[in-house]
């Protein structure tokens, strides 16, 4: 009886693979923008730039009660998206310099090695 060759099913991954704590970081992050207030939110302060936008701003604009709107905040300044800064009676947010940075750098492709 003949031997067929060993064949490999697939070609091995080879490059730096995302690393568990990036893994976990994105989904924390994946999971406060699975929600379209939330990502109305985020636009709405993309749109803003560098200003902070006041809560208050926010109601109309998703259409949702007060504590609705406190929560969606909560889950993205929880998440690291968002920053708060509280003036008077009111609270005040924008984004977290640099954040939009680092979820492009976590999805970023890996850069190609150089040929041996």
């Amino acid at each position: 009886m003949k031997e067929l060759p060993l064949v490999e099913c697939c070609t091995p991954i080879s490059g730096p693979a995302l690393s568990p704590s990036d893994a976990a970081e994105l989904e924390r992050l994946f999971k406060a923008l699975a929600d379209r207030h939330r990502l109305q939110i985020l636009n709405c302060l993309l749109q803003a730039g560098e200003e902070s936008v006041c809560v208050c701003e926010f109601q109309p604009l998703l259409g949702v009660k007060q504590p609705t709107v406190s929560h969606h905040l909560k889950q993205l300044v929880e998440a690291g998206l968002l920053e708060r800064e509280r003036r008077g009676t009111y609270a005040y947010y924008r984004l977290k310099p640099g954040v939009l940075d680092r979820i492009g750098a976590l999805l970023a492709e890996p850069a190609l090695l150089p040929a041996a």
